[in-house]
């Protein structure tokens, strides 16, 4: 064998390639189906499709069958009948502005429960308009607004349950996307911890533009030359350096795309803050100003009564649980009930943050002696067992229980049910200074931190969430994230 050609292969070491096939020991049929795109796909949209027309039909029998048992109980039986009647060109305006707005995309690309409602929306727009230009009569529109209600929840529920069925099938065949990480040491490491618990992408090796260690076990491919030689093994390859060389990321995508590897990017803080710029006209050159990430305006109007409305609605909901946690922290140890803890809110400005007592009284002033037993870095300061943390306290604070009398901060304008988590004095003398960009508006109960990982992410990493919830704020996000954060706080993730 010619000593050039020995020399390639050895350079081909052992170590960039897989250890064991992350796949061994799971079904192999049903692997085997899922590796094929084109067979995923078309069962994706037939039977995402499929469980549309049934929630919508569904809610359009239901809306029917609710208005006739109060108006007119002996018409019952013919409710199925009228329900067949306006479902076919409902289901098509459906299925075709469903189709428009990607919700029969693949799972990494298939826009959330937000997109579900607004599509709804536009779908009974486009019936009621075709309605009234038909000359259709109506002795009222209780059919076009109680079909959408119903239609919310049963739409909703099918594709959540579909979420939650597909993610464990393909859990079971062990199926998840390869990714290989590629940029400097630092971001590699960051984007790498922030997918630890992804359960649709593996980190499964990377590149690195700078010197960098072993990153928690994954393939070091040392170069783009060297990844190219497994393609087949990769399913997508993400960019995680905001300083990538241009001429470098044209030939890598020019790569991937040639061997059918998807190419992503994890987005750098200027990244996000592009979603929000205004083009200047008339400069010597093309400029865009970056807008600050504030609420104003119409905007503000809108966020504020919601948070009114819904901090209203909790605490009617909630009052029995916080009388019960009060009653539990009043007999169980000395102190207060409510701790008040001063915290940096909107501008900086400092409020009194409400929160159940969890820790015995004075738990502030031995924090300093704590310090070295930290487990998160950046700012933050948290203790898996914190032992100044009293036996009711561990429970309120394992459910998040300690939490609800915020909603009377909400209530007085110090704080929103959704919005970057106000941080303790300590934790905000620590931060720098794009870090506090994120007191431009007020802080939150909850936020894309609780429904993203939580205490486990990267503080940098948590701060840019801020940065992307304030660009993308609608009222249906915050109502999005309120929802989610339910699972995140029965699955206790980073609750310590």
């Amino acid at each position: 064998m010619p000593n050039g050609l020995i020399r390639e292969l050895r350079a081909v070491e052992p170590a960039s390639l897989p250890g064991r096939d992350v796949r061994a020991g799971k079904p192999l049929l049903l692997r085997a189906i899922l590796r094929f795109d084109t067979v995923r796909g078309i069962a994706r949209v037939a039977t995402l499709a499929a469980l549309d027309l049934v929630g919508l039909f569904v809610a359009i029998y239901t809306a029917l069958v609710v208005k006739s048992a109060i108006v007119n109980p002996d018409q019952l039986g013919q409710m199925w009948g009228q329900a067949k009647d306006y479902a076919p060109l409902a289901s098509l305006v459906m299925l075709l502005l469903f189709a428009r707005s990607g919700l029969y995309r693949d799972r990494a690309q298939r826009p959330g429960f937000t997109k579900v409602v607004s599509s709804l929306f536009q779908v009974t727009v486009v019936v009621l308009i075709y309605a009234e230009i038909e000359g259709e009569q109506f002795q009222s529109y209780y059919i076009f607004y109680g079909s959408l209600f119903f239609a919310l929840l049963y739409v909703s529920a099918l594709r959540w349950v579909f979420e939650r069925v597909s993610e464990v099938v393909m859990r079971t065949a062990g199926y998840r996307r390869r990714a290989v990480l590629v940029g400097s040491g630092p971001n590699i490491q960051a984007v790498s911890h922030a997918l630890r618990d992804s359960s649709e992408i593996e980190p499964y090796g990377f590149v690195a533009r700078t010197p960098v260690a072993l990153v928690d076990g994954l393939r070091d491919f040392r170069s783009l030359e060297q990844l190219e030689r497994h393609f087949d093994a990769v399913d997508e390859v993400l960019i995680a350096d905001p300083d990538f060389p241009q001429s470098e990321a044209v030939e890598l995508v020019e790569r991937c795309h040639e061997h059918g590897v998807r190419v992503r990017v994890a987005p750098s803080t200027m990244e996000i803050l592009m979603e929000r710029v205004e083009f200047v006209p008339g400069q010597a050159l093309p400029l865009f100003e970056l807008k600050p990430p504030v609420f104003e305006g119409l905007d503000f109007a809108v966020k504020r009564t919601f948070d009114l409305v819904g901090a209203v609605l909790l605490l009617i909901v909630l009052a029995p649980a916080m009388a019960l946690a009060a009653a539990a922290i009043k007999l169980t140890s000395r102190g207060p009930v409510l701790y008040r803890s001063m915290r940096p809110g909107i501008g900086g400005r400092p409020f009194e943050c409400l929160k159940f007592r969890t820790m015995v009284t004075g738990a502030e002033f031995v924090q300093e002696h704590l310090e070295n037993r930290n487990e998160l870095g950046g700012a933050i300061f948290k203790i898996r067992r914190d032992p100044r943390t009293t036996r009711v306290g561990r429970f309120l604070r394992r459910w998040s229980l300690d939490e609800l009398p915020q909603l009377f901060n909400v209530l007085r304008g110090e704080m929103s049910l959704v919005g970057p988590r106000p941080l303790p004095k300590r934790d905000y003398d620590r931060l720098e200074d794009w870090h506090r960009k994120r007191y431009l508006v007020l802080p939150g109960m909850t936020g894309l931190w609780q429904v993203s990982g939580r205490s486990e992410l990267d503080f940098d990493e948590l701060v840019r969430l801020d940065f992307l919830y304030l660009e993308r704020w609608s009222v249906f996000l915050d109502l999005t994230i309120i929802l989610k954060t339910i699972p995140a706080v029965i699955r206790a993730r980073g609750a310590w």
